[in-house]
């Protein structure tokens, strides 16, 4: 299988029935729902409904998020693979029963948050305030203490370090300065004098740049440093309970979750409504649905509801939703199509085209059986542990299938993480271990490897040709198929051996066959490439154009699969490295232990990049080189109408067909 088959649903209903209905399509997830355009129904306006449930939904997300700050959830590796739970219906209804209390839960977690929010504030400003009023708690008098009945008193600071003598002596006679504090930047002072000089005194302040002290409370610095400390105390109580109360209402983080996906859900369910058409007794659904789910959905709607459902062919103007289904071995590659574009109207599926060829690649570029093996063996350890969603289920499936092609390429050239065999052999046992490659060693002999690399590179571009040509067949156009293919594997075929004697010894009848089947091809295209054109020149010129584009197209996409060669070499030569660093010391038993440490941290670091590199250039030769001979993409992803959880799921219903 490949492209699922689409089919139009128009569903008319009675309006009462319009929310169990659309419930039950959201739990099947089998239907894209699409806006009414039918001028004579109306639609729902439901915009205020649903900011409704969104406010109530940030709130229980606001809720779950303060609760992952104070008392964090305790995870484990199969958390992070487990998935979202499976919930069943009847739990569903009698969670949601439980709405309004969850909802209460969230706001009490908020208060207590934005009181140890605004606790944590005031207790900052106070140690400020106290920080500030610490140089002056040696005064004994208040800060906005003015003086008496006979006299004017001054608190406040100069810049500098001064004494007391030094103030005095800038200031008129009879004033008395007292040096509270004193630092090399500020000196605190309390200065008094008489009624009668006060003006002057303070004209004396003036110019030496006094400032008096900022805070002019009624009580001494000592006393409000007192107070301060009292508050700070009570805050930092209330700020512990809010925070006892929160890691007490941890226990309803799971009904926070559940909110935030049922309330996300009532929140998708209203915005599909508002995409029927209604009138006064009935609504009216359209949409698209795979065909394979057509029969089974009408038999369940129709034997709960009074509904008329028609399904019908799309036309050829519409929009058309894709939707991918393959098989076990070709699926876990969907990701990598969709990553590229989903397949236009016109396009095949290029998923079970590019499947062999992706893991073959993969494994070729990585090409260590050890890495292999430690490949296949987690992964299938995660698939087998872990209750997986369907997206990482393939994701690992897919890196497991390339674990297997690992061990067959590492196998063949003799890797099993680098050289490890042959370095425990020689410097534990004092015994020399051959070669153990089932083929031939790159590093021995990489231009071997680099001419099959060519090879592999050219079978799999003809592959993506002859996707083309059935495609092309496939419209009628059999003529244009062959002569659009024709060539290019003559001219291309003609070339290998051609090319490869650069390189190597290639037998003369094989040169000879080539020299002919490439002038076969270069006289076919030049010929017939041009054929569409209405003159002479133009066919001429259009075939030979057509000549020189795949000319150096071709040899830029064959020269494309020399990374074969480099990362597998570089996989390899990295190994035996890591394994020769292991073995540097004298001592067997130092030799030993080191070998182990380095055996384990440098293998793994050598996986994880290597493994990196042959995912990336394993896509890049599917998306420059393979579909660039067929695929075109641009189609629109199916979408469907579903349950868009990020906590839970509803456990698969069995339905009968």
């Amino acid at each position: 299988m490949a492209k699922l088959r689409m089919k139009k649903i128009e569903l008319i209903a009675p309006l009462t029935d319009s929310k169990k209905i659309i419930e039950l399509i959201q739990r099947r997830g089998v239907v894209e729902i699409c806006r009414n355009e039918d001028e004579e129904l109306e639609q729902t306006n439901v915009s205020a409904v649903i900011g409704e449930f969104e406010r109530f939904r940030v709130t229980a997300a606001q809720a779950l998020e303060i609760l992952e700050r104070y008392v964090p959830e305790k995870s484990s590796i199969t958390d992070m693979f487990g998935g979202r739970d499976e919930i069943e219906k009847h739990e569903f209804g009698r969670r949601a029963g439980e709405l309004e209390k969850i909802l209460g839960v969230a706001a009490d977690i908020i208060r207590c948050s934005r009181t140890i929010a605004d606790a944590n504030a005031e207790i900052a400003q106070l140690e400020l305030r106290s920080d500030l009023l610490e140089p002056w708690s040696g005064l004994d008098i208040p800060l906005n203490f003015r003086g008496t009945a006979k006299t004017s008193a001054f608190i406040g600071s100069l810049s500098g370090s001064l004494t007391a003598e030094d103030v005095e002596e800038k200031l008129p006679e009879g004033c008395s300065a007292e040096v509270v504090s004193s630092s090399k930047e500020q000196t605190n002072l309390f200065i008094i004098c008489s009624k009668d000089s006060a003006e002057e005194t303070e004209d004396s302040l003036r110019r030496m740049s006094f400032v008096p002290a900022a805070d002019q409370s009624a009580a001494t610095a000592a006393e409000m440093i007192r107070k301060n400390c009292d508050r700070q105390r009570k805050l930092q109580n209330d700020a512990e309970s809010a925070e006892a109360e929160i890691e007490q209402l941890s226990q309803f983080r799971d009904g926070l979750k559940f909110a935030v996906d049922f309330l996300e859900m009532r929140k998708d369910k209203y915005q599909a409504l508002s995409n029927f058409g209604i009138s006064e007794t009935v609504f009216v659904l359209n949409g698209y649905i795979p065909e394979k789910h057509c029969a089974s959905l009408k038999k369940e709607i129709e034997k709960k509801y009074i509904a008329v459902i028609e399904f019908s062919d799309p036309g050829d103007d519409e929009d058309v939703p894709v939707l991918l289904e393959n098989g076990r071995f070709s699926a876990p590659v969907e990701g990598i199509t969709k990553m590229y574009a989903m397949p236009s109207k016109k396009d095949v599926d290029p998923t079970p085209v590019m499947a062999f060829f992706y893991y073959l690649l993969f494994g070729m570029m990585l090409s260590d059986a050890g890495y292999g093996v430690v490949m296949v063996l987690g992964t299938t350890f995660a698939l087998k542990k872990f209750r997986l969603e369907e997206p990482m289920r393939k994701t690992l499936t897919m890196f497991r299938n390339c674990g297997v092609s690992t061990i067959f390429w590492g196998a063949l050239f003799g890797s099993w993480f680098g050289d490890i065999v042959q370095v425990v052999g020689r410097e534990f046992f004092d015994r020399e271990i051959g070669s153990i490659a089932l083929w031939f060693q790159p590093l021995d002999d990489p231009i071997k490897l680099l001419l099959y690399s060519f090879g592999l590179g050219i079978i799999h571009l003809f592959l993506g040709v002859a996707v083309q040509l059935k495609m092309t067949w496939s419209e009628g156009k059999k003529v244009d198929a062959v002569l659009d293919a024709l060539p290019i594997y003559l001219i291309i075929t003609g070339v290998a051996p051609l090319a490869a004697s650069i390189l190597t010894t290639v037998p003369g009848i094989l040169k000879t066959i080539g020299t002919y089947l490439l002038i076969a091809g270069a006289i076919l295209l030049v010929l017939t490439a041009g054929r569409t054109s209405k003159n002479i020149f133009g066919k001429l010129f259009g075939g030979l154009y057509a000549l020189y584009n795949t000319a150096t197209g071709w040899l830029s996409d064959i020269l494309s699969y020399s990374r074969l060669l480099a990362l597998g070499l570089a996989t390899g030569s990295i190994a035996g490295v890591i394994n020769l660093i292991g073995t540097m010391p004298e001592n067997k038993i130092v030799k030993l232990v080191l070998l182990i440490v380095v055996f384990i941290v440098g293998h793994t670091a050598n996986l994880a990049i290597n493994l990196l590199g042959a995912y990336v250039h394993t896509d890049r030769l599917q998306f420059v080189e393979l579909f660039g001979k067929f695929y075109t993409g641009g189609g629109r992803e199916f979408q469907p109408f579903g349950v868009n959880t990020k906590y839970i799921k509803f456990k698969e219903e069995k339905i009968n067909e």
